[in-house]
């Protein structure tokens, strides 16, 4: 694997890891605090509508269609890429600023329709009200996910990727600070003490924003990029190009963002399903993340470049190390969700206001997302070889068919199966946009097409996942009695660590993985 990318994905997949586990201990608190009532799945609401349109304006048309363009320029002239993304930010400040008061303005819109099934009860005022302190948000996270952006393309990925951990700092610090000293903050004028965390935790939303922003911006500072807009935004050639590009993408992302919709709203309908998902979506976001996000964010610079130079033996390599990777450490991940969900969410959140109920729904909701986990991180992996060529419309028309899965599956067995069919038509609707994905790269030729070490270690790589799957559910059964007392937080990292190695040195034993790659890689790396 080319040192540049270990780098990259170590760095990248290094952050997002201890971001993962802030969310974590983040989330735990939430459940010991809050549970699964009105005032967490108010909160739930409310903190997803500005991560929702994050996704949409930042992470997903803007990006998509920004960071290729960026990277071909940073091959020709450092300095007019710079001037592209001022006048990129200025185009932001102003399309989100007015997006955020919109947004403010017309709050309970938003959340009848996101959780329509709140509307006759606490939980709609609630959410209306903690959506609009959280919604800025939207405007500091896009900011940051375009400076970031910058950064990647320059191959500095340490401070873009430890940003996201600032905020779950900040979560958990307000937390704990609320707890502990409640008559410290009767400004936030809440009823009860949950309410009161509810509230300290919407208000740290644009806080951490504030802070991730801080830390990216300084950065990019740091390593000589002046960002901050010289003039009132104005339309030129390279933003129009940027609009035609993203116009696709932003198109497909609101198709992404109404494949969630369906399942809130879904799940709504149902005490307790809001946050059962979410909680459960914790779970599975860790590999997710920690694989997902790290090939994502490397990957697309990369191959934006190497399309540039018309390097299609270093694409196809790219491509395969990226598959490589992530097929390495998803699908033991699945396996693993699938087959010891109940510990894991009993050890996590099974404490005050989270009761055993709680456990058994939101571990059924993980092996649901768990069966689409690999669909989930394949995405990644496959994205970039169509955004890397400014192919938005194609992911677009693959978006559409998978939100009509999506709406089929949720809506359809609702009725049948209850609040399990949003986790299910999430799951299935991954799958079909994975197939649709891959089958539209088969035109590309070598340069989508994986190489002979990739294609012989995938193979080995499941049939470990499957053997440490047999351990993991033997060893679960061992432990048992553990799981019920004192010693449960014991018994859940011996089987996390038994699983971990067991997986590993079967893959070693199939050909499936090599330690002395991965130490040579960090070596050259070092």
């Amino acid at each position: 694997m080319a040192p540049r990318l270990v780098k990259g994905f170590l760095t990248v997949g290094g952050w997002t890891l201890l971001s993962r586990i802030l969310g974590f201990a983040r989330d735990i608190l939430i459940a010991r605090f809050l549970g699964t009532g009105a005032a967490a799945e108010a909160f739930f609401v409310a903190f997803s509508l500005p991560n929702m349109f994050r996704r949409f304006f930042a992470e997903g048309a803007f990006n998509m269609a920004f960071v290729p363009l960026y990277a071909k320029k940073l091959e020709g002239d450092a300095t007019e890429a710079d001037a592209f993304a001022r006048d990129a930010v200025a185009g932001m400040v102003v399309i989100l600023t007015a997006f955020t008061a919109l947004g403010i303005v017309l709050m309970p819109l938003l959340v009848f329709a996101m959780a329509s099934g709140f509307a006759e009860d606490e939980r709609f005022p609630l959410a209306v009200m903690y959506g609009r302190i959280a919604f800025p948000y939207i405007l500091l996270i896009s900011l940051a996910a375009l400076v970031s952006g910058v950064l990647n393309s320059n191959n500095r990925f340490l401070a873009a990727a430890a940003a996201p951990a600032l905020l779950n700092v900040v979560f958990i610090v307000a937390m704990l600070a609320l707890w502990a000293r409640p008559e410290l903050w009767g400004w936030l004028e809440a009823p009860t003490r949950s309410r009161l965390i509810a509230r300290g935790l919407v208000w740290s939303v644009p806080l951490g924003g504030l802070v991730q922003l801080g830390l990216v911006w300084w950065a990019a500072a740091r390593a000589g990029h002046r960002l901050l807009p010289r003039h009132r935004p104005r339309m030129t050639p390279d933003l129009k190009r940027l609009l035609v590009i993203a116009a696709p993408a932003a198109l497909a992302g609101g198709v992404v963002q109404v494949n969630l919709l369906v399942g809130r709203q879904v799940a709504s309908y149902f005490d307790g399903a809001v946050a059962w998902l979410n909680y459960a979506d914790r779970l599975y976001q860790l590999p997710l993340g920690v694989v997902g996000i790290a090939i994502g964010v490397v990957l697309l610079p990369d191959l934006s470049r190497r399309v540039r130079a018309g390097d299609t033996e270093g694409q196809q390599h790219a491509y395969s190390r990226a598959f490589e990777f992530s097929w390495l450490l998803t699908l033991p991940s699945a396996v693993a969700l699938l087959v010891v969900p109940l510990p894991l969410v009993a050890v996590l959140f099974e404490r005050g206001a989270f009761d055993v109920d709680d456990t058994a729904a939101t571990a059924l909701a993980l092996m649901i997302y768990a069966l689409g986990l690999p669909a989930f991180v394949l995405q990644k992996v496959l994205q970039p070889l169509y955004f890397a060529r400014e192919d938005t419309r194609s992911p677009l028309r693959y978006a559409i068919v998978s939100l009509v899965v999506n709406a089929c599956v949720a809506i359809g067995l609702a009725p049948l199966i209850g609040w399990p069919a949003a986790a299910l038509g999430t799951t299935l609707a991954a799958w079909a946009m994975v197939w649709l994905l891959a089958r539209g790269v088969r035109g590309l030729g070598a340069v989508a097409a994986l190489d002979r070490r990739a294609r012989r270690r995938a193979w080995g790589i499941v049939a470990a996942a499957v053997l440490m799957g047999v351990v993991l559910w033997a060893l679960n059964l061992a432990l048992g009695p553990l799981f019920g007392g004192a010693w449960r937080s014991v018994a859940l990292a011996i089987l996390v660590g038994v699983g971990m190695v067991s997986f590993f040195a079967f893959a070693q034993l199939l050909g499936a993985f090599r330690m002395a790659e991965l130490r040579g890689a960090i070596r050259r790396q070092r």
